[in-house]
């Protein structure tokens, strides 16, 4: 039964509509808790649109509206990232970066889910300063599901808040305040930075826009979204895609504990291929 104090009618049969299409296009397993965020978040579409019924709304996307369905995926995203998010990262990243670019060869980096654009900033600003004595070729591909937040991942101007906790050396090196009536605001030198191409790819997708190989993969507060089963053929993707001594990298919430076989845990969620023979990769 629907909430009395609901403005459109959500039944159970909605819901479970609902989450058998996002987890069929997204991969993404919605709990019984999050019926009520799924309510809010699509009835300001309903809203939007001036539709007033759930079953409506789903049997046109079930029917084939695309549009439609890209910005009932974008609703249910969720986007929480924040610049230089779990710090630990980033030196490892640094370190790695460093005794790669020695070899000649171009370091290839894919943020796969770099939501609003913090992480893959984050990523591109720390290879900047590893660039700075260690010359080389840099290739960083960001990728999301969500067009919207790639809309702004790519225009890379966040409220000044966002930046409060970046290192005083990099806000100046690497961001510009907003004046006048862009005051409150920054905005990424993205001219100083090694650049950044953004792409949507849904990771569920058969076929990859990716330059192999690549040396790191980041893919962090994912697969926390995704059943065992999709996060297991999507480790065994990601497998294929790095070198044999590249770097896995995962969020604080995600375990690879089912895929011993495919990733070491070199500690701190960074994980290291493991070779087809079973043999550790570095």
């Amino acid at each position: 039964m629907a909430s009395a104090t609901r403005e459109f009618a959500f039944t159970r049969q909605d819901f479970d509509r609902v989450r058998r299409l996002i987890y069929q296009v997204a991969g993404i397993s919605l709990s019984d808790c999050k019926q009520d965020l799924v309510y809010g978040r699509l009835a300001r579409r309903l809203r939007a649109l001036g539709e007033h019924s759930f079953d409506r709304y789903l049997s046109a996307i079930e029917e084939g509206d695309n549009a439609e369905l890209e910005i009932f995926v974008n609703a249910l995203t969720t986007n929480l990232t924040a610049f230089f998010r779990e710090p630990h990262h980033f030196p490892t990243l640094a370190e790695h970066a460093a005794r790669h670019l020695r070899t000649g060869t171009p370091y290839r980096v894919w943020s796969s889910a770099c939501s609003t654009g913090e992480e893959a900033y984050s990523i591109a600003i720390t290879l900047t300063e590893v660039l700075d004595d260690h010359p080389g070729e840099v290739r960083l591909l960001a990728s999301d599901l969500d067009t919207q937040v790639l809309d702004t991942a790519r225009k890379g101007i966040y409220p000044v808040e966002r930046v409060k906790g970046i290192d005083p050396v990099r806000l100046r090196r690497f961001f510009q305040r907003g004046v006048g009536r862009n005051a409150g605001l920054a905005r990424v030198r993205t001219e100083r930075a090694c650049p950044i191409r953004f792409e949507q790819i849904n990771l569920l997708e058969a076929r990859w826009p990716i330059d192999m190989p690549l040396d790191v993969i980041f893919c962090r507060n994912v697969m926390i979204y995704f059943d065992r089963s999709t996060q297991r053929k999507l480790l065994q993707r990601f497998l294929p895609l790095l070198k044999p001594d590249g770097l896995l990298i995962c969020g604080h919430s995600e375990s690879l504990m089912h895929s011993a076989d495919l990733f070491r845990n070199l500690g701190h969620t960074v994980y290291a291929p493991l070779r087809p023979n079973g043999g550790q990769s570095v």
